[in-house]
């Protein structure tokens, strides 16, 4: 279990991503050395990372919600060649452990190859369907608000950068890929770093992370395990809401502090929302108090969720079964 100066870290970081070790220590009241040394360990011990990633719709990508079973031998192999890609995220195991979740992006020059071509002809998969995501609640540029509720309004002010009008930005090209592909795995790298990266200068790359970030072209998450934070319960819900109370009622679940990710999709279910409990007992009352007293849900299925094997980050073998 984390602390008050861990939840307040994590806390600053989701605002502000890049913010430098010494503002995070001068508005928690703490050095800059115990912020970089919690930093540390939190990344040891809790998986903790920054990431920079593009706004799906301002980099031309299409995410899919994939939802696959496969038989019991072939399942784990599966979950890892599907982390291993750099077109998958947040790869979880569901139900009995022979279902698996993903989030898929396809762009227009990999035409869907994953769908279409790869799935279709892997061995031991036994059903798949996948579904558009219209639309985010939370999740991408929206955080979960469960993880971001220890700072003050005033502590939190520190970290929220004041919008400035730099005019239109230029868009997200071949050349900004490597500097993605970095931020990626680390969205706290310098920006010397990241010149060596992306063979600019770090002046370029100074300028051209701020004109991005700015324009909301990329955002920064922070990828940590729930578990640390006490929430030792997770479950998929697959929601079907009638198409005039969608948007309603996805916006009611969006202020949920217990739901880590809400999106509207196409298919029979079309509002899937990922709950974080801290208990099986907490998600009962959860289900049967908060979900059960929105109108218009006319079915709801409930999955419990296993293991996840890749997040938002880049597949990192070490992190294989941490979070839940």
């Amino acid at each position: 279990m984390l602390d008050e100066i861990d939840r307040a870290l994590i806390h600053a970081l989701q605002l502000d991503g890049r913010a430098p070790y010494s503002r995070v220590g001068e508005v928690l009241g703490v050095s800059t050395q115990t912020v970089a040394r919690r930093f540390n360990r939190l990344r040891a011990e809790a998986g903790l990372r920054v990431i920079g990633l593009p706004d799906p719709q301002r980099a031309g990508r299409a995410l899919w919600l994939v939802r696959l079973t496969a038989t019991p031998h072939v399942a784990q192999d599966l979950a890892a060649a599907l982390a291993r890609r750099p077109d998958t995220s947040w790869i979880k195991f569901t139900a009995g452990g022979t279902e698996i979740v993903s989030i898929v992006n396809s762009t227009p020059t990999d035409g869907s190859a994953l769908l279409l071509n790869d799935l279709p002809r892997t061995t031991g998969i036994t059903s798949v369907s996948a579904q558009y995501l219209l639309h985010m609640y939370v999740g991408g540029p929206t955080a979960w608000r469960g993880r971001a509720k220890s700072l003050t309004p005033a502590q939190a002010a520190a970290f929220i950068a004041t919008p400035t009008d730099r005019g239109p930005s230029k868009p997200l090209g071949d050349g900004d890929a490597k500097l993605l592909t970095a931020l990626g795995e680390d969205g706290r790298a310098t920006h010397a770093d990241l010149a060596v990266r992306t063979g600019w200068s770090t002046a370029t790359v100074a300028r051209r992370l701020d004109e991005l970030h700015q324009a909301g072209a990329i955002y920064f998450d922070v990828d940590v395990d729930p578990t640390a934070l006490g929430y030792t319960t997770s479950a998929m819900l697959w929601l079907s809401v009638p198409p005039a109370h969608l948007d309603a009622v996805g916006r009611a679940l969006a202020e949920h502090d217990e739901l880590g990710f809400v999106a509207a999709t196409t298919g029979r279910t079309n509002l899937v929302t990922q709950a974080l409990c801290a208990s099986p007992d907490a998600l009962h009352t959860y289900l049967t108090e908060r979900v059960g007293a929105i109108e218009h849900i006319t079915a709801i299925e409930t999955v419990p969720v296993l293991r996840t094997v890749k997040a938002a980050a880049p597949f990192s073998p070490s992190l294989v079964g941490l979070r839940t």
